[in-house]
């Protein structure tokens, strides 16, 4: 054929391309008007609604009416059922048949009682393939089912997609009918769609994207969309330019399936169990198709709903683990968050996910899979190590709002000194579509150019689920070795980790945490969440140890095994990084805390276990009193602490008696409540800004001044109230108890705020350019200024039950039974209560709350003042139990040395008779501890946070106990055999 020569406008050109292909413009004379052929109705259509989610066994014996196209359902949370009767015509022999079905709602297709396909229109997903090339011999009539879940992907927010859910929102099917599918047309569309991306990704800078551009306007020459027999021409020109291939030196792209499916967020628990079902199934059929397809999935929480809601699909996903094309992989319960839960509930996560995982498919999983978190705690290495994990995978510091971290691939080493090999897709995302973009991102986003020279790419849709399309698995296939491009490879975690390691001489290393410089509004939302998490973590605790001495005493005693595997996947379920950190639906919120309501009443009926936690408060001598001044204020002193109470119940005053030293600063009090104005940028319940510190304002309005509940004795009590407005309140109880070296402030909020934040501040007369704070196993210091853009960054940070700020040989520690928000700057320390974010919770917060936190002025280090045992002490208080008079005192265990905490008592998990220990260093230094124990212990094994005996370092018992050695901020896991 011939022509003119091509001109060298790249606009008129590229544009001419891009109508070609537009599914908007000439559509009635473009390749993209010829994708479907003909079409035929429906043979009929018939629907029932239900509020509820309900079996395809349920639904199928429903009473379905006739449905027309358009007509609305719902409302939302509600699920729709259709029942489908097709007739394909036989006219149709030999052509590709399809069930077209766009809907505003996520559908499931079910043929003879079997998930089959997930059809979402956001997804991309809107044909179910009834047959590749149609035969005479198949059936022509056929009748599919079609579960419509009332929400889209991203739930059904109001106005903005993380806005509050709309409850009349109604939904409907637009579209609904067989067509004739031309693959042809699909394969010659995905050729122009990749070539008209590199013209566009590579620029006007590159030869090769002036290549791609010459040969796309080619195609359009050679391409008639009438006359499908010119479609192999223009197919064969692009194919020429596809495999014009790469030199040995072009990074390489290692891609794998992924679907972030998030637990819970802006949908409820029940409804992600069918995103999984709907996901997963049309993963299965990818694979069946595309045998080198390889998925990745995370999250064994999921995995166990799909075996009980799904067992037939989860039969298939066992077959192609199997085969290798179906990974999982991060090896925990659920994608927890990285900061809030405690050093021990981040061991259980991966305990019951390890155990899972090896239990359903035969292996433990070799790397942290987290792509979506709002923090990394410096103890994951040591953690992920204990665990049989020596990789981790993540993308969220990209988030990152004011400093860009460093690094694409590199060692993590964490607070002990533990390093794991960590990657970031350097395309800065965990849901890509496989196009130009998303290669030319993850090679121009490298931060190690040089040191690394592979990189992951996740394609699928994710966070609400979706995965993968056969689309993106074509563009891929096209661009697998092309010039000009990175060499693409389908690949697994397995072989992208060990070539990395194998190249890894040259990698940087980063000790410490990875904070997110982003959503540190989650510390603090939704605190009744938190609440319950630290309260059930202290039960579930108390209740192990219980049951394990109750074991020890009376063997016939029958551990709670499986009643604790339940609550503790309950909690761990509750951790997932939307839940815990308070960035979900009230839907959600009501779910977690009936989960936590359920741990209580638990531990209620389980108090005869607690036998052994008695104490007697006889031969105390000291006591506290209370005394009042000419100006209203009230002098509280226990021989430990003297503190001057105002009549607003500031402190005035805090001394430490034997060294004489004031804690609080002059002309400034202490317990002083404050609120800001709290309007992020977007990221309502994430978010808190730094320009809310602008807007400070004491709270002031007494509305019942200091006075005496509890004269002196054992314990001196005041209470006070303040009125926030008009609708809030703040009611404490300011405690001092006999022998305590920290004053308690047992609060009451009636919060009813919109867009503020509550604070509570302590001035104190310390000087230091560093607090301390706790965090998982062990603490970590953080900058008291702000000279740097990354010290900075750091205006709300998160600890868990203490903070501390020190200057040499006095110190102040702020102690807390449930709150994870912080904010140290100069010699002002402050603990964040409560924010009133709407979205997606427009309720989120409102109600009554119930929290304590305390003050601790001390001489000397915090280690040596005892800071961590008194937080402990806060937090695990002592059960009081009637006892028998003649009841003999027993200690089970004891530690020769304060450094050392003995965390956790439990049964070991595959064997009876058997206790696991476990124990760190908290004081950050090497020591030499005894664990003693009254317990007939027949042998003693060093074991890994999984449980496994390790043969070669066993324990040795001596008459005084157990001697260990422990680095700083090391765990030690032993297994005690009885």
């Amino acid at each position: 054929m011939y022509h003119q020569p091509v001109l060298k406008n790249r606009r008129t050109l590229l544009e001419r391309a891009e109508k070609f292909v537009s599914d908007i413009y000439f559509t009635d004379c473009n390749l993209r008007g010829r994708l479907y052929g003909d079409s035929c109705p429906l043979e009929s259509v018939a629907s029932f609604s239900c509020p509820t989610r309900v079996s395809f066994a349920e639904a199928s014996q429903q009473t379905f009416t006739p449905y027309q196209v358009g007509e609305t359902f719902g409302p939302t949370w509600w699920t729709c059922w259709f029942k489908v009767m097709l007739e394909i015509p036989t006219t149709w022999e030999g052509k590709e048949v399809h069930l077209l079905w766009e809907s505003d709602g996520e559908a499931m297709v079910w043929r003879d009682g079997q998930p089959v396909q997930g059809l979402t229109k956001d997804g991309e997903k809107t044909c179910y393939i009834l047959s590749e090339c149609l035969k005479n011999e198949e059936p022509h009539s056929v009748t599919v089912y079609v579960e419509v879940a009332c929400n889209g992907l991203f739930g059904a927010g109001k106005g903005t997609f993380i806005g509050a859910p709309d409850p009349d929102k109604m939904y409907s099917v637009q579209r609904a009918e067989l067509v004739v599918f031309n693959r042809d047309v699909r394969e010659l569309l995905t050729d122009f769609e990749m070539l008209v991306d590199i013209v566009k990704e590579l620029g006007e800078e590159e030869q090769r994207g002036y290549q791609a551009l010459f040969t796309v306007n080619e195609m359009v020459n050679l391409c008639d969309p009438s006359d499908p027999s010119s479609f192999t021409k223009a197919h064969m020109l692009a194919h020429k330019f596809f495999s014009q291939k790469n030199g040995d030196s072009q990074h390489c792209v290692h891609t794998m399936g992924h679907c972030h499916i998030d637990t819970a967020w802006l949908w409820p628990y029940e409804e992600t169990i069918r995103k999984c079902g709907r996901s997963w199934v049309t993963v299965i059929g990818l694979m069946e198709k595309n045998p080198e397809f390889v998925f990745t999935c995370s999250q064994a929480q999921q995995f166990q709903w799909v075996k009980s809601w799904y067992p037939g699909l989860f039969s298939e996903i066992q077959h192609y683990v199997k085969k290798g094309q179906f990974i999982p992989v991060g090896g925990t319960w659920v994608e927890m968050d990285g900061n809030l839960p405690s050093g021990e509930s981040m061991v259980r996560q991966f305990l019951q996910g390890q155990r899972f995982f090896n239990q359903e498919f035969g292996f433990y999983c070799r790397e942290f899979w987290l792509p979506d978190t709002f923090g990394y705690s410096a103890q994951l290495p040591q953690i992920m190590q204990g665990c049989g994990i020596s990789n981790f995978l993540t993308q969220k510091l990209s988030w990152n709002l004011v400093n860009t971290f460093p690094h694409s691939t590199f060692f993590w080493e964490g607070l002990d000194g533990s390093k794991v090999l960590t990657h970031f897709p350097p395309g800065n995302s965990y849901g890509m579509k496989g196009n130009i973009e998303d290669l030319v991102k993850t090679v121009k986003n490298n931060k190690d150019k040089g040191r690394a020279n592979h990189s992951a790419l996740l394609f699928g849709f994710g966070d609400g689920g979706g995965g993968p399309t056969q689309l993106m698995l074509d563009r891929l296939d096209r661009v697998r070795d092309t010039d000009g491009l990175p060499r693409v490879v389908m690949s697994s975690p397995d072989k992208l980790f060990t070539q990395l390691q194998t190249d890894s001489a040259l990698l940087c290393t980063w000790s410490g945490e990875l904070f997110l410089e982003l959503h540190n509004g989650t510390y603090t939302t939704q605190a009744q969440i938190k609440c319950g998490n630290r309260q059930c973590e202290t039960l579930l605790h108390d209740v192990e140890v219980a049951s394990s001495l109750v074991l020890c005493r009376d063997r016939t005693f029958n551990y709670p095994v499986e009643k604790l595997q339940e609550l503790w996947r309950l909690l761990l379920l509750n951790q997932f990084h939307d839940v815990i950190p308070g960035s979900c639906i009230e839907l959600v919120v009501k779910d977690a805390l009936r989960y936590y309501e359920g741990t209580v009443f638990v531990q209620s009926h389980n108090a005869c276990l607690l036998r052994f936690l008695s104490v007697f408060l006889s031969g105390i001598d000291l006591i506290c009193w209370l005394t009042f001044q000419a100006n209203g204020t009230v002098v509280m002193e226990n021989g430990i602490l003297r503190t001057v109470v105002n009549k607003d119940g500031t402190l005035a005053s805090l001394c430490l008696i034997e060294s004489n030293r004031e804690a609080i600063s002059d002309n400034v009090q202490g317990n002083q409540f404050v609120m800001f104005h709290d309007v992020p940028l977007y990221w309502d319940a994430w978010d808190v800004m730094d320009y809310h510190l602008q807007t400070r304002k004491p709270v002031l309005n007494v509305e019942n001044p200091i006075h005496v509940v509890s004269s002196g004795g054992l314990r001196g009590v005041l209470s006070f109230s303040l009125r926030i407005s008009e609708q809030s309140t703040i009611t404490q109880k300011i405690v001092m108890d006999a022998n305590c070296p920290y004053i308690k402030f047992e609060t009451e909020v009636m919060w009813a705020e919109s867009h503020k934040f509550l604070k509570v501040e302590f001035p104190v007369q310390v000087r230091s350019s560093a607090a301390t704070y706790e965090i998982q196993f062990g603490h970590l210091q953080r900058p008291t200024h702000r000279n740097t853009s990354w010290d900075w960054a750091r205006f709300e940070v998160w600890g868990h039950k203490w903070a501390d700020l020190s200057e040499h040989n006095f110190g102040v520690a702020l102690l807390n039974d449930c709150k994870y928000g912080y904010s140290v700057h100069k010699n002002t320390m402050t603990l964040s209560l409560l924010r009133a974010p709407k979205a997606p919770d427009a309720n989120a917060d409102m109600g009554i709350h119930h929290f304590t936190y305390a003050i601790m002025p001390h001489t000397g280090s915090f280690q040596d003042a005892s800071v961590i045992q008194s937080a402990y002490n806060l937090n695990f208080p002592l059960r009081l139990l009637q006892c028998a008079p003649d009841t003999v005192p027993w200690s089970a265990f004891s530690v020769s040395t304060e450094a050392v905490i003995l965390e956790t008592i439990k049964q070991a998990e595959d064997r009876e008779g058997a206790l696991v220990v476990r124990l760190y260093e908290s004081h950050g230094g090497s020591v030499t501890a005894m664990l003693s124990t009254a317990l007939t212990v027949k042998e003693a094994w060093h074991c890994d946070l999984l449980e496994r005996q390790d043969s070669t370092r066993p324990a040795d018992i001596t008459s005084e106990g157990i001697a260990l050695k422990f680095s700083p901020f090391q765990i030690v896991s032993l297994l005690l055999i009885l």
